[in-house]
């Protein structure tokens, strides 16, 4: 059994902002025994990731039950308790996949700013509609903030784009000749080199938490040639307005929190945390929480 808390299968692509697609290619974007619907080489849209999900399910006949919280994951003598409202069930085992994405990371001075500035987070942007007229701040310089802030240039405004600078993964477009070509080995190297059984694959990934990921979508001469201006990271909060690490204020009318989202592992009332509150595994498989005593098997968080 499958229990999602969306109303619908795949609604958590389709909650996301509009103009969102992939980074990886079609053809790299597919589950066991189903290719994904769209040229091999296309990067699909957050919809047609959402409705591939839904047709997937539907499909393979498995079965989602919609609509349905988890609030409490526990043992329960042999077994495993899974609690969602006034519903229970007991289970050999468990698999946690709920994803990273489950609360906004937004520092604690933004509850500072001026009342009539636009407060978004990138789980609620949806498109630039949502924004007041006057300048927008991005804050938060990765690939989600990237995108954003080139979309919000769209009609003119001012905006600026806050945060260290990520580098880019590739000089090359996406989707072009040179990346069609790339892609293939580059996308060998890390799937099978660039793992976390390897050591140079764990001080990358370990780098990329810290740092943040390499832009791939977007170019710094793209958000240049957009007008955007690149500012450093916005550290509090004066007379209402954001400041930033040089000193400077900014006189804006929208802030778009693009600063990463923190894990909620809250409701699993088992001992399978380390001290950064993700769970303890190897490769899913929490060792110290047995699937079942018969057989050997495991819970598997991911």
């Amino acid at each position: 059994m499958i229990l999602d808390t969306n109303q619908r299968i795949g609604d958590a692509w389709r909650h996301r902002w509009d103009s969102l697609r992939l980074f990886t290619p079609a053809r790299y974007s597919s589950l066991p025994g189903m290719a994904f619907p769209a040229s091999a080489w296309s990067y699909p849209t957050k919809d047609q990731v959402a409705d591939y999900l839904e047709t997937y399910a539907a499909r393979f006949q498995l079965p989602v039950r919609t609509s349905t919280r988890v609030d409490r994951l526990a043992r329960e003598g042999d077994r495993y308790l899974v609690v969602a409202g006034d519903r229970r069930w007991e289970a050999n085992q468990v698999v946690v996949a709920s994803g990273a994405y489950q609360r906004p990371r937004i520092p604690a001075f933004a509850a500072d700013l001026d009342l009539s500035i636009v407060q978004l987070d990138a789980d609620r942007y949806r498109n630039r509609s949502q924004l007041a007229d006057g300048g927008i701040l991005v804050v938060g310089a990765g690939n989600t903030g990237a995108e954003i802030a080139l979309e919000a240039a769209g009609d003119r405004r001012q905006v600026w784009l806050s945060g260290r600078d990520t580098g880019e993964e590739s000089p090359f477009r996406v989707g072009s000749v040179a990346d069609r070509l790339l892609t293939p080995p580059f996308w060998f190297v890390i799937s099978r080199v660039l793992t976390v059984d390897t050591r140079i694959g764990r001080r990358l990934r370990h780098k990329g938490q810290a740092m943040g990921w390499p832009l791939v979508r977007v170019k710094a001469k793209d958000l240049t040639a957009a007008g955007i201006r690149r500012v450093p990271r916005t550290v509090g909060v004066r007379e209402g307005h954001p400041v930033l690490k040089d000193g400077r204020g900014l006189e804006v009318a929208n802030v778009v929190w693009c600063t990463g989202f923190a894990s909620d592992f809250g409701w699993i009332d088992l001992r399978v945390l380390g001290s950064d509150g993700r769970p303890v595994h190897d490769r899913g498989v929490v060792a110290s929480q047995p699937g079942c005593t018969s057989s050997g098997c495991s819970s598997s968080p991911p």
